[in-house]
């Protein structure tokens, strides 16, 4: 049987199948369509303007060190006038971050990037090794999530910069969607699914360029261009809950590619239902409005569907779908207010009264989050006291325990 050409060129082998749509593409054509599929979800969704100082969250892994080779090469490419900057967290891992931290280094170097690196110690009293020799296994990423994001924005706060991006991947969105939804917490879906996250109010704004890009496909893209990056695990993740998470995504990936997209969807939709005003999803419905560089008509779609057009016709949808509600309103019944009402006295009361979320309990719709700052660290936070500062608080707690 004669070998297969490539989906695209039709003139080279094909030597990539690739996972999210099982196209055939030879090598060339892999890592021209993974970077123009980046470079549309940048521009439909309006990440960056000319000018702009960013700051890439490094940690010397695949996703972060594909992330800065590609911002690069597009940078250059279609000139969009970014300086950018390597910004490294030390979470004071031994035998893992240390060992990473040199291959961030080396990139710094390959990239010809400035590189700047803050640690958790400097900017708590406590590195992860001690957290972990404190708290044990068990829950010590929810410490490391607060910290890091945290760092992050300080980090970029003392290199003066507003706006970081992160390496997350759609594999990392799916597994984000799934673990809100088993949790329940349906508040979360708007800010996990954003491609920005951060708004005025914010003193850093986040965003995520490999949003819509496959972990394989990532791995695949460094692999052939040759990339320099570490590729071992952090210790402490296997107690994770995540870990159990990304196991049900890769089994569900095996039995239907689109699965992750799908669920990147799913969950771009769900958060649709809390009301936020909160963009989700890569902008490809606003086209008409003028982005920071053309996109051409032949361009790859980053988002999977399409190219990333659409039918048309959504706001003539939109208003037959209002007006529809607005005629079947009044054959509405608000069962809990029926209940509650009729159940004034008694344990009946107590039996049949349906349970309410936060927000308002005469509509049950989730409650928006009112953001403010941090009474002793000034971080931004929606409570008096930042989730940083809460869990320091513990750690120094127990710390004066063991001490005494």
């Amino acid at each position: 049987m004669a070998p297969a050409l490539c989906a695209n060129c039709n003139t080279e082998r094909a030597l990539i199948k690739r996972p999210k749509n099982h196209a055939k593409l030879c090598k060339a054509c892999f890592i021209k369509v993974f970077e123009e599929e980046v470079h549309h979800t940048i521009i439909s969704s309006r990440l960056f303007h000319r000018g702009e100082k960013v700051a890439i969250g490094a940690s010397g892994g695949k996703d972060s060190t594909v992330l800065a080779s590609v911002l690069k090469i597009l940078n250059e490419r279609y000139d969009y006038g970014l300086e950018l900057v390597l910004l490294s967290i030390d979470e004071g891992i031994k035998g893992y971050r240390d060992d990473s931290l040199e291959t961030v280094k080396r990139n710094a170097v390959q990239y010809d990037m400035p590189l700047k690196v803050v640690g958790y110690d400097e900017l708590y009293g406590w590195t992860m090794d001690q957290v972990v020799a404190t708290i044990g296994k068990k829950g010590n990423c929810t410490y490391c999530g607060v910290f890091r994001r945290q760092a992050l924005d300080r980090g970029s706060k003392m290199l003066g910069i507003k706006h970081v991006v992160t390496g997350h991947n759609a594999d990392d969105i799916a597994e984000t969607v799934l673990m809100n939804l088993l949790r329940g917490d349906l508040a979360r879906l708007s800010r996990s699914t954003s491609i920005v996250t951060g708004d005025s109010r914010s003193e850093v704004k986040r965003s995520k360029p490999l949003k819509y890009s496959y972990e394989k496909e990532i791995v695949l893209y460094a692999h052939h261009k040759k990339l320099d990056y570490f590729s071992t695990e952090c210790i402490y993740s296997p107690e994770a809950f995540r870990g159990s998470a990304r196991s049900l995504i890769k089994q569900l990936e095996r039995v239907r590619a689109t699965a992750i997209l799908d669920i990147v969807r799913s969950g771009e939709d769900m958060a649709r239902l809390v009301p936020r005003d909160t963009s989700s999803s890569c902008s490809c419905k606003e086209q008409k409005n003028a982005a920071p560089i053309a996109l051409a008509e032949d361009d790859v779609g980053g988002c999977g569907s399409q190219n990333g057009r659409t039918p048309g016709n959504e706001m003539a949808a939109m208003d037959k779908q209002l007006r529809d509600n607005e005629v079947h309103e009044k054959f509405e019944i608000d069962v809990a207010k029926v209940i509650s009402e009729g159940k004034k006295t008694g344990p009946e009361k107590q039996q049949w009264g349906l349970p309410t979320r936060n927000g308002n309990s005469a509509t049950g719709a989730v409650g928006g989050q009112v953001l403010g700052n941090c009474e002793r660290c000034g971080y931004m936070s929606s409570q008096a006291t930042c989730q940083a500062c809460t869990l320091l608080d513990g750690l120094n707690k127990n710390r004066a325990q063991i001490q005494i």
